[in-house]
């Protein structure tokens, strides 16, 4: 079975991605309401990753 060599950034974008599929399709009723939900919260996952990284940057100097 071959590795995956997966950077900091990928395996979090990755975990982000699942996260929100599986947070759309079990919070909301509709296919509408799940596409769009699952679509906010991959953009809170992404702008929290951002985001926090650079408050990592910057606090390590």
């Amino acid at each position: 079975m071959p590795r995956m060599n997966l950077s900091h950034f990928e395996a979090a974008v990755l975990f982000a991605l699942f996260t929100s599929v599986v947070m759309g399709v079990v919070t909301k009723k509709t296919d509408a309401d799940r596409i769009r939900y699952g679509a906010r919260c991959f953009g809170y996952f992404i702008a929290a990753l951002i985001g926090l990284g650079w408050l990592m940057h910057f606090g390590h100097g």
